[in-house]
């Protein structure tokens, strides 16, 4: 009969994500990962399997954390509201990334997935469904009148998504308030809505 765990699987995970976050994949050794779980490596192999499982593991529950949460919260939101929201959160975690840890979803993407086909599939599923929130969004605005029609929603959901990996690494160098307010401006431009159509004057 197997031994029941003797620790908390969510709390465990949160420390590997932090661990795998701060130090990254490939400089991270199982012992490391024993001792920022808190385990010894015999119950880390037991209950994940190796490094490259914990990591898989520690992946989903942070995009579950992450942008599958912020996700849920701001969907409910007018769709212009949505998008603008969305932004300023991912731009004040940024700044306020004391570690300059970045996004763990971009890190993997850059790190991990160019070596691993299994982690390329898994990032770009989440990345296909952050792009379709966005394209979601703006065909909504363009249907209620709020965001403009002038790029197609499809192409709006590339570029919002394009500009969210943009100021995720270019935050880990440069945090810095205007410049990641002004990459977002030119882009929000495009969601103007359409000018109202001039009335031709009444004809005296």
């Amino acid at each position: 009969m197997a031994r029941p765990r003797e620790f908390d699987e969510k709390e465990v995970l949160v420390l590997a994500v932090e661990h795998f976050w701060e130090h990254g994949y490939e400089a991270t050794s199982i012992r490391d990962l024993a001792q920022a779980m808190g385990l010894t490596t015999a119950s880390i192999y037991n209950a994940f399997g190796d490094k490259r499982a914990v990591y898989r593991k520690a992946l989903d529950f942070y995009v579950e954390q992450s942008f599958v949460d912020r996700v849920g919260r701001f969907e409910t939101k007018p769709p212009r509201e949505a998008i603008e929201a969305f932004f300023g959160e991912i731009i004040q975690r940024s700044l306020g990334d004391t570690r300059r840890k970045g996004c763990m979803l971009v890190n993997s993407a850059l790190e991990v997935a160019p070596h691993d086909p299994e982690f390329q599939r898994v990032i770009s599923e989440v990345l296909i469904q952050v792009e379709a929130f966005f394209a979601r969004c703006v065909l909504a605005g363009q249907r209620d009148g709020t965001i403009g029609s002038r790029q197609s929603a499809p192409d709006m959901g590339r570029a919002l998504l394009g500009m969210l990996l943009g100021i995720r690494v270019l935050a880990r160098t440069r945090p810095e308030r205007d410049l990641l307010e002004g990459l977002v401006r030119p882009v929000f431009a495009l969601l103007e809505p359409d000018a109202k159509k001039q009335l031709d004057p009444p004809v005296s």
